[in-house]
């Protein structure tokens, strides 16, 4: 369980190739001195497992269905992305609740930049939509932010110069993909909605 508190950036050293997924290595000194293997690690908000921590270097598995359904499969050495070791009991919780499981892909629509803020655009299905409403909490790239505007198929955020500095979102650019995971709450309330019309409902009103 993470909390969508960017903790630092790393860098992307190699993507080794091991079909059907890879190695994800990445270099981030402060992260790997206090890291070992089998730690779980956000990585631009996907919750990955440590495989091999060698120096200021640390590396995951990636399998083909991580590659396919978020956006590190887009990563290349040199990359960077945003990093956060998982919460410890008793830590403060400065976002919110973050699974580390992504729901899908956003595409940077639209970047509006007013001195050094900025109002971001993403694309997003209608599926994930459901779980959005303006002044709600959503997940981008493993940043905790707050939703503005929620429409059937876009989304916008405000970010503040500090975000834009110390996280992946200050360069992104238009058509850039983000990973994006939705609130946790919004998933359970969605399903208790829909599992009232399982079978017509007989079998909630017969527990009932």
């Amino acid at each position: 369980m993470f909390s969508g508190i960017v903790e630092a950036l790393g860098t992307v050293v190699e993507l080794r190739d091991e079909p059907p997924g890879c190695w994800l290595i990445v270099r981030e000194p402060k992260i790997a001195a206090t890291t070992r293997v089998a730690d779980s690690i956000s990585v631009n908000g996907c919750c990955l497992t440590v495989v091999d921590r060698q120096g200021d270097t640390f590396a995951f598995q990636a399998g083909p269905e991580t590659l396919q359904r978020t956006n590190l499969g887009d990563l290349k050495p040199g990359s960077p992305v945003n990093l956060e070791r998982a919460l410890a009991i008793g830590d403060r919780l400065g976002g919110h609740f973050v699974s580390g499981h992504i729901d899908g892909v956003g595409t940077l629509l639209q970047r509006d930049d007013s001195g050094e803020w900025s109002t971001f655009w993403f694309s997003v299905s209608r599926e994930l939509a459901v779980h959005m409403v303006p002044k709600g909490s959503i997940t981008v790239d493993g940043v905790s932010l707050t939703v503005v505007a929620s429409e059937q198929e876009r989304f916008s955020i405000a970010l503040i110069p500090y975000t834009l500095e110390v996280t992946t979102l200050g360069p992104l650019q238009v058509g850039g993909r983000v990973n994006l995971e939705t609130d946790l709450l919004a998933k359970y309330v969605q399903r208790l909605v829909e599992s009232k019309e399982w079978d017509g409902g007989k079998e909630l009103e017969m527990k009932a």
